[in-house]
């Protein structure tokens, strides 16, 4: 029975073209959509109807009448998805300029900082615009940071010094990162504390009771990780200086002693100066003003806060520094270091670019 409806042209493949079908149809990387186009031009070409394809692939007819006259008119290339443009665009490089500018140069009357909706009934533009065009730009007005820049005479010197013992320590010298941890508070919680169950976090009372302070002297070893710890409930020179002759029992006689401290000024009484002239194998090198963030043992606290105290529950001071003394038992057990990567040329040059920036800013 001869076929109905318009002749159609002949679809005839060539050896490379069928290979290549084929290969398309079967290879389970290809776009499913990419498959079936394959399958449907393969099946035309073996001298199958249009209908008969349709029937046997789950397909329209139309489908099988797009994609064979689609291939016989521009072969392999006419499989693939054409370039869609989608909707035109509406909001123009000037529109997109002047919410950048006004982001970054303006501030609203009743705000400190632009929200998408202030800024869409600002600029005639809808919120999800806005929020695209910071997107694309990077602009956050609703986050804020903060800095502190060191104004110590002396940071040069002190920056060089502190990298220089991580990154080269002297030999037959121990390297400590040692600072306090001051007014630790013992909160207990008014109510009990709802444990973890599936699908509901910890619950807690948000008020809490009070019973005391204690302070932790650290020293953290820069190149094994090893922190040796001693509590006290003040943090006057005369604790420091106790916390020295606690090193000093714990540190290997035939070993110097290199002390990384910051500037707190129980750390230079005349004290601790006269200790140290009587114990030489003892040397001090602070961090500039501000400089917290060279002394290593911060970054040690970081780690104890996280894991033990901020959501722990004491109902006394002894309670309190029985954990803290049990967590550095179990931190000696297996230590781990804190590696410091950069030097201190490129610390130097990252605080040069960050000044030239506020700098800049102000004018």
């Amino acid at each position: 029975m001869p076929e109905r409806g318009r002749p159609k042209a002949p679809l005839v493949l060539t050896e490379a073209e069928r290979s290549a079908l084929s290969s398309w149809a079967r290879r389970r990387q290809t776009a499913q959509s990419l498959a079936l186009r394959s399958r449907i031009v393969l099946e035309c070409a073996d001298g199958a109807s249009n209908e008969t394809v349709a029937g046997k692939l789950g397909v329209g007819a139309h489908m099988v009448g797009k994609w064979r006259a689609r291939f016989v008119r521009r072969r392999l290339a006419g499989l693939s998805d054409e370039y869609r443009s989608g909707a035109p665009r509406t909001i123009t490089d000037e529109k997109v300029e002047a919410v950048v500018r006004k982001t970054v140069a303006e501030m609203p009357l009743d705000a400190t900082h632009w929200s998408t909706r202030s800024m869409a009934r600002e600029t005639g533009l809808s919120p999800a615009s806005i929020g695209r065009i910071w997107q694309a730009f990077g602009l956050q007005p609703h986050r804020s940071e903060t800095f502190k820049l060191s104004s110590d005479p002396l940071l040069i010197e002190k920056v060089r010094d502190v990298v220089g013992l991580y990154l080269d320590p002297p030999e037959r010298a121990l390297v400590l990162c040692v600072d306090e941890k001051s007014q630790i508070q013992a909160l207990d919680r008014s109510q009990p504390i709802l444990p973890l169950r599936p699908g509901v976090a910890e619950r807690r009372a948000h008020d809490y009771v009070r019973h005391g302070t204690t302070s932790l002297f650290a020293a953290l070893d820069a190149a094994s990780g090893r922190v040796i710890g001693k509590l006290h409930h003040r943090h006057r020179a005369s604790e420091f200086r106790s916390f020295l002759v606690h090193l000093d029992r714990e540190v290997p006689p035939d070993l110097d002693v290199h002390l990384i401290l910051d500037n707190y000024a129980t750390h230079k009484t005349p004290s601790i100066r006269n200790w140290l002239l009587r114990h030489p194998r003892f040397h001090l090198h602070f961090t500039p003003t501000s400089g917290s963030w060279l002394n290593m043992v911060e970054r040690w606290f970081a780690e104890l806060t996280n894991k033990k105290i901020r959501r722990g529950a004491h109902a006394s001071v002894r309670d309190l520094e029985t954990d803290i003394m049990e967590w550095i038992g179990r931190w000696n057990e297996n230590p781990r270091p804190f590696r410091w990567v950069k030097s201190a040329d490129e610390i130097l040059r990252s605080i040069a670019r960050f000044c030239t920036r506020i700098s800049e800013a102000g004018h």
